[in-house]
C-alpha cells in the first residue's frame, strides 16, 4: 500500500510539475510573437506567470507538509473569506472585457472566484465527513444546494459562467463518493443544466454562444468567430504540427489564445502528437488522484481529495471540450497550462493538499501492515505495544525480586 502510495504521489509531482513547465514555454509562444508585432515586451507575460508559478509552487510544497486534516476547523472561514471576496469583487473588482472577476493589489490581481472553487470543497467534505450523504433533493437543498446557489449567483453577476460550472462540477464529485444516490445526483443535475439554461437564455452574449455552438459556421465572423478559428487552429496542425512558436493563428486570428484557447495554439504547433501527450497528462493526474481518494481511510480526507481532482479534471474537460467545438465556450481555463495567476496559484495549492493526503495516507498505511517477522499477523503498532508491554512487566518482575531480595537478607 505504501509503494502504491508513493507512486500515485509521484505521479501527482511529476505531471503536475511538467504541464505548469509546459504551461510557460506555451504562454511565451502564444505572446511572444503578437507582442513583438505591438512593439511591447515579448516576455512580458511569461514573467508574471513565472512568478505565479514559483508562488504556486511555494504554496503546493507548504501544503503538502501541513496536516490537512486542520482545514476542517478553517472550512467555515475559508467560506466565508470566499463569500466576501465575490461580493467585494463586484464592488471594487477592476472591469476586464465587460467583466468584474478581478480584484487588483498594486501590479497583481487576483481572481476570488477561483479560491471558491477550493473552498467549497473543502466545506463540503468537512461537512459531509461527519453525516450520512444527503438521499434526496430535500435533504441536498440544505444547506449544500443553498450555498451552491449563493455562490453561483454572485459569480454569475460578475458574469462568469465557467467558474459557476465548475464549482458545480466539484460539489458533484464530493457528493458522488460520498454515496449520494446516482438518481438524487441526476436530479440535481437537472436542476443546475435547467437554471444555467436560463441564465444563458437571458444574456445575450451567453446565448449568442451557445447558438454558435450548434453551427458555428453559421456566423464564422460574428459569434462563431472563436470556435471557428480554434478548429482551423488544430486542424492545420496535422500529426507534428507546424513547430514550436511556428503558429499563425495566435497572431491576431485566435482571440484569448494564451488564456481559454492555448490548447488550440498546441494543436497548431505540436499536432496531434501534442495534443495526446496533453490528454494523457491530466488523465494520469486524474487516475493518481482518484487513487488517493478510493484509498485515504479518512472520510474527510477521502471527500476532500475527490473534490480536489474535479477540480483539475472536470475544469479540463469542459476547457478540451469547448475547444474542439463538443461544448460551448465557457471561459474556463486549462488547467497548469493557461495563462492566469490565481487560477494557477489555487489549483497548485490543491495538489499540494492531495499530496498530504496521499503522504498521510501511506504512513498510516505502513502502521497498519502485519510485521513480517512474525507469524501471528499483529500488526507494527501492535507488536511495538505488546513488546513496550512485555518490556514494562519484566522491568517490574525485576524490580519485585531485588525488592524481595533486599527484604530476605533484611531478615534475622
Amino acid at each position: 500500500m505504501k509503494a502504491k502510495t508513493q507512486i500515485e504521489s509521484h505521479l501527482l509531482v511529476l505531471v503536475t510539475l511538467g504541464l505548469v513547465a509546459f504551461g510557460l514555454v506555451m504562454v511565451y509562444s502564444a505572446t511572444s510573437a503578437p507582442a513583438a508585432l505591438e512593439r511591447t515586451d515579448p516576455m512580458s507575460y511569461l514573467k508574471k506567470q513565472g512568478v505565479y508559478a514559483l508562488i504556486g509552487v511555494g504554496l503546493m510544497m507548504a501544503a503538502s507538509r501541513f496536516d490537512y486534516r486542520r482545514l476542517r476547523l478553517l472550512a467555515p472561514a475559508l467560506v466565508l473569506t470566499a463569500l466576501g471576496g465575490c461580493l467585494a469583487v463586484l464592488v471594487i473588482g477592476t472591469r476586464i472585457n465587460g467583466a468584474r472577476r478581478w480584484i487588483e493589489f498594486g501590479p497583481a490581481t487576483f481572481q476570488p472566484s477561483e479560491l471558491a472553487k477550493l473552498a467549497l470543497a473543502v466545506w463540503a467534505a468537512a461537512y459531509l465527513c461527519k453525516r450520512p450523504a444527503p438521499r434526496s433533493l430535500r435533504e441536498l437543498w440544505r444547506p449544500i444546494g443553498l450555498l451552491l446557489g449563493v455562490f453561483c449567483i454572485l459569480i454569475l453577476a460578475e458574469p462568469d459562467l465557467g467558474t459557476a460550472i465548475s464549482l458545480v462540477i466539484v460539489l458533484l464529485a464530493v457528493l458522488l463518493i460520498s454515496g449520494t444516490p446516482t438518481a438524487t445526483l441526476a436530479s440535481g443535475t437537472g436542476i443546475a443544466v435547467a437554471l444555467g439554461l436560463i441564465a444563458i437564455w437571458f444574456e445575450p452574449y451567453r446565448r449568442a454562444r451557445l447558438f454558435s455552438f450548434i453551427d458555428p459556421w453559421k456566423d464564422p465572423q460574428g459569434a462563431g468567430f472563436q470556435t471557428v478559428q480554434a478548429l482551423i487552429s488544430i486542424g492545420s496542425g496535422g500529426f507534428l504540427g507546424a513547430g514550436l512558436g511556428h503558429g499563425v493563428a495566435k497572431i491576431n486570428y485566435l482571440p484569448e489564445a494564451h488564456t481559454d484557447m492555448i490548447f488550440a495554439v498546441i494543436g497548431e504547433e505540436l499536432g496531434l502528437l501534442g495534443v495526446t501527450a496533453v490528454i494523457a497528462a491530466y488523465a494520469a493526474f486524474a487516475y493518481a488522484g482518484l487513487r488517493v481518494a478510493l484509498a485515504c481511510t479518512d472520510p474527510f480526507g477521502k471527500r476532500l481529495a475527490a473534490g480536489i481532482v474535479g477540480l483539475v479534471g472536470g475544469q479540463a474537460v469542459i476547457n478540451l471540450a469547448a475547444v474542439l467545438g463538443l461544448a460551448p465556450l465557457t471561459g474556463i481555463p486549462l488547467p497548469f497550462i493557461s495563462y492566469g495567476g490565481s487560477s494557477l496559484v489555487v489549483a497548485l495549492l490543491g495538489v499540494g493538499i492531495l499530496l498530504n493526503i496521499a503522504g498521510r495516507n501511506g504512513a498510516a498505511a505502513k502502521r497498519a501492515l502485519p510485521d513480517r517477522g512474525r507469524g501471528d499477523g499483529r500488526t507494527r503498532r501492535a507488536v511495538a505495544g505488546s513488546r513496550g508491554g512485555a518490556g514494562a512487566a519484566r522491568r517490574t518482575g525485576d524490580v519485585r525480586r531485588v525488592a524481595g531480595s533486599h527484604r530476605s537478607a533484611a531478615r534475622p
